[in-house]
């Protein structure tokens, strides 16, 4: 019987099996799955090979009550019962005696699947080419429990793919499978272990493993690379639900960074936002983190931060958000938005009066100059009525605005050049707020640190405002520097704020576009000296920032077709050949994260530039690749990339006669 030792042990015959599957090696369709626990060392070694992603399956055995060894037939993932009709009738077993066994190691069965994938969801079969892969087979009654699992999973072609089995096993399941693959047949076949030399158990924790080395730990260097960019991508990545990470995955991902910088390929896709704001719940309930920081406009967004924190007038969440009424409306008034501050109002009002332990909600933006304005005064009204009168008088750039100057200034500031007046202007309300700062902290218990702050950075936005307008009709990239610039002065002014009020680390969470989280280092728009709020980040906190990107193939969005029209639900053609989009969309997986950190491979595959596309508050897909796409090295770009193959418009607040219309935009003056 010696003579049948062919393997030295499963990963051996696996990598003898792997090469009779040839065909399917670097294939987007494939998934390779695994029954465990002894088919998970051989299928670890056939998908390396490979290139393709691999699961557990799990089948479990119904023995005969008092005589276990002997199967009277299987049960597998999905509820699938396979029985052995010899044996059952032999043994003249009941169905009542079937019934029993066969709940009791359906419970044993679930529980397996929990434990084996840690949290992670099991990898969708519908539609695609599934390798089922064991150590060998005897009955083959667990693969026949398989496959028949996997016909009603509605997997697309089956393989049965095996190191040994009896000729008359393989010959049985080719005629259940598509195709059966089966390396020895030897004869007699006496047993599986008869095949290999060591065929030592295989352990719940040794399963648990190569799931964790195959998702987690990344395929080893130089093994199994395959001739596709896909195929590459595939190996190294993490399955996700809903765009969502497990704790695991993200907590691993962000370290101990204080900084976290989410991005989106478009304001207006509601996978985005809602991925977004679950990712931000957890790392503010689990790892401490005190404000999300939102490309958002920082009058406006104040008032969401007072509503959070109990404080303001407004009563609900949707109340709350009434200040961002200015186009684009829906980009903060929208339903995940909506959730997203109802959750955090909750949150913190579970910390009582404890205001250093409640997370905040602040703003990055410049585009309110108006409305930083009138903050300013009013907060001068409360603590000094002398300074809110010169306030008035200062800011002469009013006279010819009103509450239309933030919609109007594109058109109007070069005519009467308010933008240096009102820049000027700004400077000088700064220097008398650091004048005064000593007196307002002695007044009669109206003035906090936080009242101080709010009105500096008033102040700090009426200044880059003015600068960001003027520049605007000066031409080049100043304007786009200066938001971006301005974005990341304040966010470290909010961090060293924060840092001083909780006696402690400021740990924020960033939400702006992919076009300003990702480091323009790695982009096109580098050659035209193009910065980002990512790139500076970077620049300033090194290793203590992370930067994620999404990205999507195509579905819904929610944009406009020209600035200051309204918003209308468009269809977002697929992407483009050469794209990031179109080679994540060959990958072949619905949504999945890619850590670019940590994997070397993809990293590589990455680092040269592809097209990437970008949708701001205007989508233009008739012009879709001068309005929308540039390159960038994504490696060198983010930490991180979340891509949502198919997604969905995001829901407004507030509908409009176009939110149902499937077409065309961009954010004035830029794509974000």
């Amino acid at each position: 019987m010696s003579n049948n030792r062919v393997f030295r042990d499963r990963r051996d015959a696996g990598r003898f099996l792997a090469g009779l599957l040839g065909q399917y090696r670097c294939r987007p369709d494939v998934l390779a799955l695994g029954l465990a626990r002894g088919g998970v060392p051989v299928v670890y070694e056939v998908a390396k090979d490979l290139g393709v992603p691999l699961d557990v399956f799990i089948v479990r055995k119904l023995g005969v009550p008092g005589q276990e060894e002997l199967a009277m037939g299987a049960i597998a993932s999905g509820g699938v019962l396979v029985l052995n009709d010899d044996v059952v009738r032999g043994m003249s077993l009941s169905s009542e005696v079937i019934q029993r066994v066969a709940e009791a190691e359906g419970r044993g069965l679930l529980h397996r699947e929990q434990m084996f994938r840690d949290g992670r969801p099991a990898m969708d079969v519908s539609g695609r080419t599934v390798i089922v892969v064991d150590d060998g087979l005897a009955t083959g009654a667990s693969m026949r429990a398989t496959v028949l699992a996997l016909r009603r999973s509605r997997a697309a072609r089956i393989v049965v793919a095996v190191p040994a089995a009896p000729t008359s096993t393989c010959q049985e399941l080719r005629a259940l499978a598509n195709e059966a693959v089966c390396a020895t047949t030897p004869s007699p076949f006496f047993a599986v272990g008869q095949s290999y030399w060591d065929f030592t158990q295989v352990t719940d924790e040794g399963v648990r493993d190569l799931l964790h080395a195959a998702a987690f730990s990344r395929l080893p260097e130089g093994v199994g690379v395959c001739c596709t960019a896909p195929a590459i991508v595939r190996s190294e990545i993490f399955p996700m639900k809903d765009g969502i990470p497990s704790d695991a995955i993200l907590f691993d991902l962000v370290g101990d960074a204080d900084l976290v910088l989410i991005g989106a390929a478009s304001h207006g896709i509601h996978e985005f936002c809602a991925a977004r704001a679950a990712m931000t719940r957890r790392l503010i309930e689990e790892k401490g983190f005190a404000a999300v920081a939102a490309e958002a406009d920082w009058p406006d967004a104040l008032r969401v931060n007072r509503f959070v924190r109990g404080q303001g007038e407004d009563v609900t969440a949707e109340e709350a958000l009434r200040g961002f009424e200015r186009f684009p409306s829906w980009m903060w008034r929208n339903t995940d938005v909506l959730d997203f501050v109802g959750w955090l109002r909750d949150h913190n009002d579970r910390f009582g009066g404890h205001e250093s332990a409640k997370a905040g909600f602040y703003g990055l933006d410049l585009y309110s100059l108006y409305h930083s304005i009138q903050e300013l005064i009013a907060f001068l009204e409360r603590v000094d009525p002398a300074a809110a009168a010169r306030a008035r008088e200062r800011y002469t750039c009013l006279d010819h605005y009103g509450d239309g100057f933030d919609g109007q200034v594109y058109r109007h500031a070069a005519a009467f050049g308010a933008g240096e007046t009102c820049e000027q202007q700004g400077v000088d309300q700064l220097v008398d707020l650091h004048r005064h700062a000593a007196d307002y902290t002695r007044r009669d218990g109206r003035f906090t640190g936080d009242d101080y702050f709010f009105a500096r950075q008033n102040a700090r936005t009426v200044k880059a405002a003015a600068e960001f307008y003027r520049s605007i009709f000066s031409g080049g990239v100043s304007s786009w520097n200066l938001r971006d610039q301005h974005m990341a002065d304040t966010l470290d002014a909010l961090a060293g704020h924060l840092r001083h009020r909780r006696s402690g680390p400021a740990k924020i969470v960033v939400w702006a576009h992919n076009s300003h989280v990702g480091d323009a280092s790695a982009a096109e728009v580098a050659a035209r000296g193009e910065k980002t709020l990512g790139q500076l980040v970077r620049h300033r906190h090194p290793g203590d920032c992370r930067l994620v990107g999404f990205t999507t193939y195509t579905g819904t969005v929610t944009a406009a077709h020209e600035w200051d029209r309204p918003a209308e639900r468009k269809r977002v053609r697929p992407a483009l050949l050469g794209s990031l989009e179109e080679l994540f969309h060959e990958v072949g997986e619905k949504e999945f994260l890619l850590c670019l950190g940590s994997t070397a491979r993809a990293a590589r595959t990455l680092t040269s530039a592809r097209l990437e596309r970008a949708i701001g508050v205007i989508y233009r897909p008739g012009a879709e690749r001068q309005s929308h796409y540039f390159r960038a090295r994504a490696a060198d770009q983010f930490d991180a990339i979340i891509h949502i193959d198919a997604t969905r418009a995001v829901e407004p607040l507030e509908r409009t006669a176009g939110g149902n219309r499937g077409e065309p935009p961009e954010t004035f003056p830029f794509t974000a």
